[in-house]
C-alpha cells in the first residue's frame, strides 16, 4: 500500500514531493558547508598563527645546569626538529669614533649564535647591509653610534677590558620583545622594551670575547636553547592546539624543574588566537545561523504550501476506510522519503559547492561526523514539516472539515499576543545595553587564561530579523483586510478592471498571502544584512591592510638610510598618485622609548587614508587641521595619556636624537590630543607629530618612510619601487596585497572571503525559492480553485489578473520589508561585531550591484511562477476540476 501510494505521489503530486526534497537539500547543504568552513577557517587560522612563531620554545639555562642534559629532556617532551644554543651578555654599553666624533650608548646586550641560527630561525634577524656572517650590528644601533659597514664598535665589558669589532653587517630584530624577554619572572614584571642597543657575535668569537666577565660576573650572563617544534601533531582547532602546546611545555617544566626556565612563545601565540576563534564562531553563529533558520522555514512553507491539498486526499483516504494512524504512517513514508531524498541530495550539493567554493574536500572520513549529523537534521526537519501538520489535522477535524476547499480563518497566537511587538522591543533593549555599556561581545582580557563571549548578543540581531518579518506580515496583512480602496488602486495597473475583484479576493487569503510576503521579506533580510555586513567586511579589511601596510605601497629605510632620498624618482613611478614622506624616529618620554612619527599634516592624507577612527575625537580633518596649524604640537597614544596622566594643552618635554652629536636632547612639545591607530604604528604606544618641527629641532630632514597611493595594481607599483630604489641600500619596499595576506589569517582574523561567496549565493538560491517556489506550489495546490473560474468562463487576461497581482503583491512587498529590515540588521551586526573590525567602520558599505542582482532574482522567480500557472491554468480543466 505505502508504495502504491508514493507511486501515486510522485506520478500525481510531484511538485509538492520535489519541492519538499528541495527545501530539505537546501536546508542540509548550507548547514554542511556552513560547518564545512568553520572547520576549514579555524584550521587555517591555526597553522597561519603558528607559522607566525619565529621560536617555539626559548629555554633559558640556570646556573650549573647541564646543557646535554636540559637538550634531551627538551627532546623527550615535545616533538623537535630544529634547537641552537644562543648566549647573552649584558654590557655597559658602545663606543665608536666615525666622522670626527666619538658616539657612546647605554647599557646593552651582545649575542652569540651559531652558524646554523639563520637558517632554522629566519624570521629572528632580517638583513638590511653588509654580510650576515661575522660581527652583526642591530639597525638602531647603529644610528645611535652612527656606523656603518666596516666600521669598527668598542665593546665595554664589565671587569673585563674593551675590545674592538669590526661590523661586517647591519640587521633588523623584528622579534627583539620576545627574543629579549624576561623568562620566569611574574606576568607583568618584565621590562617593557627591549635594549635598545644590540650587537651580534659569531658563537665562537662570543665565547672568546666574553669568557673574563663569565668568569668576573657571571650574573650578566645567560644562555639560551631556541627550540623549533614539529607542528605536524598539531590539532587544528586553535583551543585544542592551544592546549596541545602548553601540556607539552608543562611536561618539560616538570623535568628540568631547578635547571631551566620555558618561555612557551608557541602555547602563548595560540592562546593569543583564542579570540580570533571565538570571533570565528561567532560570525559563524551571526552570518550562518539566520541562513539555516531561513532554509528551514522555507523546508516548512513548501510542505505547508500543499497542506489544504494533503489534507484533502487524506480525507478522502479516511472517507474510503483509511483509519488515522494508516493516514500517518502514509505521512510517514512521504516524509521519511523526502528527508532521505534530501538529505543524499544536500549532501552531494555541499560536496560540491564546498569544493569550488572553499575549497574544502567534504566528502571524507573526518566530515562523516558532521554529514551524519545534518543529515539526521534533514530527516528529522521533514518530518516536522509533513507528520505535525497531518496529525493535527487528522485528529483535530471531520472528514466533512478536512475536505472544505475553505477553511475557517483563525487570527495566529503570534498576532494576538503581539509577539513580533515584544520581540522588537526585546531586541531594541538587548542593543541598547550593548551600546551603552561599552561591553565587547568577546572579552579576552591580557594575561587571563579564560575568554569570556556573551553569545546573549546575538540574540539582538535574531529578535531584530523574525520580530521585523512578523511585523512585516502584520501590516501587509491589516492593509490587505482594512485598506482594500488602496490595494485595488494599487493593483489597477496589473489587474485592471478586476483590481478591486482581486483585493477583495486578498482580503480573504490573508494568512497564505502573509506568510509568502514574510518569507520572502525574511530572504531579503537575510541576503541584504550579509551582503552589506561582507562588504562593510572586506571594505574594512582593505583599511586595515592600509593602517598596518601604511599605504597601496611603503618603502622603508632608516636614520642612516632614510627612505626620502628616493623620493623623487619614487614620484614619477608609472601609477603613483601620490608619494608622501614620513619621519619614523624614536623618542623617550620618560624612560619609555617610543616610535615618533613625523608628518605633513596637509598633504599626508593625498598617499594614505586618514580615518575618523584614527583619532580619539572621531574627527581627523580637524585634528590634522589643528595639527598644521601648531608647530610644536603631538598627538599621543591613549595608553601614554594613562601612563603619565595627560590631558590636551599640557607640555611635554620629548628626548629626541640630534643627528650633530646623536645624543639624544629635551625638545618641548603641547599635546593636541588622542591618536589612536596610524598608519604603520604599533598599536600600544607612539606618537605622531610635525615633520618640519623634528627635522628643526634635530638637524635632520630625512625620512625613514614613503608612502605612495597607487592607480594600478599595487603589486605592480611595488617592483617597479623594487627596481627603482635598487641603488639605495637597506631600503625595504611593501604593498598592500601582502598585508591583506597577513591580516586574512587573525579576524580581522578569519578570511570571509569563501564565507561571503557561499552565503551570497545561497542567498540568492533561498530568495528564488521563497519568492518562486512557494508561490508556484501555492498556485499549483489551489489549480482546482483556477480551474473552476476558467470552467466559468474566465478568460486568460481575467485569471492572469489573479495570478500576476499575487506574485507582484508577494515579491514586491517582500522586497521594499526585506531591504529595510536587512539594512537594520546589518547596521546592528557591524555594532556588535566591532571586535571584528580595525579600525571600526565610519559607514556602512552597500554593495548596490549585489543587491540589483536580489531585486532581479526575485523579480525573475515570481516571473516564472506567474507565467507557469498562467499557462497551466487553461489545461486539462476537467481533470482539476475532479481531482480539487
Amino acid at each position: 500500500m505505502y508504495g502504491h501510494w508514493l507511486i501515486g505521489l510522485v506520478r500525481t503530486r510531484s511538485g509538492r514531493l520535489v519541492g519538499t526534497i528541495g527545501g530539505v537539500a537546501l536546508t542540509v547543504a548550507f548547514i554542511a558547508c556552513l560547518g564545512a568552513f568553520l572547520q576549514s577557517s579555524t584550521a587555517e587560522m591555526t597553522a597561519r598563527s603558528v607559522a607566525q612563531v619565529p621560536v617555539d620554545w626559548q629555554v633559558q639555562l640556570l646556573p650549573g645546569a647541564d646543557h646535554g642534559a636540559v637538550e634531551a629532556e627538551i627532546r623527550s617532551a615535545a616533538p623537535v626538529i630544529g634547537s641552537q644554543l644562543i648566549n647573552y651578555a649584558d654590557v655597559p654599553g658602545f663606543e665608536a669614533n666615525t666622522g670626527g666624533t666619538v658616539q657612546t650608548t647605554g647599557g646593552g646586550t651582545v649575542l652569540g649564535i651559531g652558524p646554523g641560527y639563520f637558517d632554522q630561525f629566519p624570521g629572528q634577524v632580517r638583513r638590511l647591509v653588509g654580510s650576515v656572517d661575522g660581527v652583526l650590528i642591530a639597525q638602531q644601533t647603529a644610528a645611535n653610534l652612527h656606523v656603518a659597514v666596516g666600521d669598527q664598535v668598542v665593546i665595554h665589558r664589565d671587569q673585563a677590558p674593551d675590545i674592538n669589532v669590526t661590523v661586517a653587517g647591519i640587521v633588523d630584530l623584528p622579534n627583539a620583545d620576545a627574543m629579549f624577554q624576561a623568562i620566569g619572572v611574574p606576568a607583568g614584571a618584565a621590562p617593557q622594551a627591549p635594549p635598545d642597543n644590540v650587537l651580534l657575535l659569531p658563537i665562537s668569537l662570543w665565547q672568546q670575547v666574553f669568557e673574563q666577565q663569565g668568569a668576573s660576573r657571571p650574573d650578566t650572563i645567560r644562555t639560551e636553547f631556541h627550540i623549533k617544534l614539529d607542528h605536524r601533531d598539531l590539532p587544528t582547532d586553535p583551543v585544542a592546539a592551544s592546549t596541545w602546546a602548553t601540556e607539552r611545555g608543562h611536561n618539560f617544566e616538570a623535568r628540568v624543574a631547578g635547571a631551566a626556565l620555558l618561555a612557551n612563545n608557541l602555547a602563548a601565540r595560540l592562546e593569543a588566537v583564542r579570540e580570533d576563534a571565538l570571533y570565528a564562531r561567532l560570525v559563524f553563529l551571526f552570518l550562518g545561523a539566520p541562513g539555516a533558520i531561513l532554509a528551514m522555514l522555507l523546508t516548512v512553507a513548501v510542505a505547508g504550501a500543499g497542506r489544504d491539498r494533503r489534507r484533502r486526499d487524506h480525507a478522502l483516504l479516511r472517507l474510503r476506510g483509511a483509519t488515522v494512524d494508516t493516514v500517518l504512517r502514509l505521512a510517514v513514508s512521504e516524509a521519511i522519503v523526502s528527508g532521505v531524498g534530501g538529505a543524499i541530495l544536500g549532501i552531494l550539493i555541499a560536496a560540491f559547492v564546498a569544493n569550488f567554493i572553499l575549497g574544502v574536500a567534504l566528502l571524507s572520513s573526518a566530515a562523516v561526523p558532521l554529514l551524519g549529523a545534518v543529515a539526521v537534521a534533514g530527516i528529522a526537519l521533514s518530518l516536522a514539516a509533513i507528520l505535525i501538520p497531518a496529525w493535527r489535522d487528522a485528529r483535530g477535524s471531520t472528514i466533512a472539515a478536512a475536505r472544505r476547499t475553505i477553511g475557517e480563518h483563525r487570527v495566529p497566537l503570534w498576532v494576538r499576543f503581539y509577539l513580533d511587538v515584544m520581540l522588537l522591543a526585546l531586541a531594541a533593549m538587548l542593543y541598547w545595553r550593548s551600546a551603552t555599556s561599552g561591553y565587547q561581545v568577546v572579552l579576552a582580557p591580557e594575561g587571563v587564561a579564560a575568554t569570556a563571549v556573551d553569545y546573549t548578543a546575538f540574540l539582538a540581531p535574531v529578535l531584530l530579523w523574525i520580530g521585523l518579518a512578523l511585523f512585516s506580515m502584520r501590516l501587509v496583512g491589516a492593509g490587505l483586510r482594512q485598506g482594500r480602496p488602496v490595494v485595488a488602486r494599487g493593483l489597477g495597473p496589473i489587474a485592471g478592471r478586476l483590481a478591486d475583484v482581486v483585493a477583495a479576493t486578498f482580503g480573504r487569503q490573508t494568512r497564505r498571502l502573509t506568510a509568502g510576503i514574510g518569507l520572502t521579506a525574511l530572504a531579503f533580510a537575510f541576503a541584504a544584512s550579509t551582503a552589506i555586513f561582507n562588504a562593510t567586511y572586506m571594505a574594512q579589511a582593505q583599511v586595515d591592510a592600509e593602517l598596518t601596510n601604511g599605504a597601496d605601497v611603503t618603502i622603508t629605510g632608516t636614520s642612516a638610510a632614510p627612505a626620502s632620498q628616493a623620493l623623487d624618482r619614487l614620484s614619477k613611478l608609472p601609477g603613483v598618485v601620490a608619494a608622501q614622506p614620513m619621519q619614523h624616529r624614536y623618542a623617550y618620554v620618560g624612560t619609555d622609548l617610543q616610535d615618533l612619527y613625523g608628518i605633513d599634516p596637509a598633504r599626508i592624507g593625498t598617499a594614505t587614508a586618514m580615518s575618523d577612527a584614527y583619532f580619539a575625537n572621531g574627527d581627523a580633518s580637524a585634528t590634522l587641521t589643528d595639527l598644521a596649524r601648531t608647530p610644536d604640537g603631538v598627538l599621543v597614544s591613549q595608553e601614554t595619556v594613562n601612563d603619565y596622566q595627560l590631558s590636551r594643552g599640557d607640555s611635554i618635554n620629548l628626548r629626541l636624537q640630534n643627528a650633530a652629536d646623536h645624543q639624544y636632547h629635551v625638545v618641548p612639545f603641547h599635546i593636541l590630543g588622542v591618536v589612536r591607530e596610524f598608519p604603520t604604528a604599533p598599536k600600544d604606544s607612539f606618537l605622531v607629530a610635525n615633520a618640519a618641527y623634528i627635522a628643526q629641532q634635530t638637524g635632520s630632514a630625512g625620512s625613514e618612510i614613503v608612502l605612495i597611493r597607487s592607480a594600478d595594481d599595487p603589486a605592480r607599483v611595488a617592483l617597479a619601487a623594487r627596481n627603482t630604489t635598487a641603488s639605495f641600500p637597506g631600503l625595504k619596499v611593501s604593498q598592500i596585497g601582502d598585508a591583506i595576506a597577513l591580516i586574512g589569517s587573525s579576524l580581522t582574523a578569519v578570511d570571509l572571503a569563501g564565507l561571503t561567496r557561499l552565503e551570497l549565493i545561497f542567498a540568492l538560491v533561498m530568495l528564488a525559492a521563497s519568492g518562486g517556489l512557494v508561490l508556484s506550489l501555492g498556485f499549483a495546490d489551489r489549480e482546482g480553485s483556477f480551474a473552476v473560474l476558467v470552467a466559468l468562463g474566465a478568460r486568460q487576461r481575467q485569471l492572469g489578473a489573479f495570478v500576476w497581482s499575487e506574485a507582484a503583491l508577494v515579491a514586491g512587498s517582500g522586497m521594499v520589508l526585506g531591504l529595510i529590515a536587512g539594512t537594520l540588521i546589518a547596521y546592528l551586526l557591524v555594532k556588535l561585531l566591532t571586535g571584528v573590525f580595525d579600525p571600526p567602520p565610519d559607514m556602512l558599505s552597500v554593495p548596490w550591484l549585489y543587491l540589483v542582482a536580489l531585486i532581479v532574482t526575485a523579480a525573475c522567480a515570481a516571473l516564472m511562477a506567474a507565467t507557469g500557472e498562467a499557462m497551466r491554468s487553461r489545461t486539462h480543466v476537467t481533470e482539476k476540476l475532479r481531482g480539487g
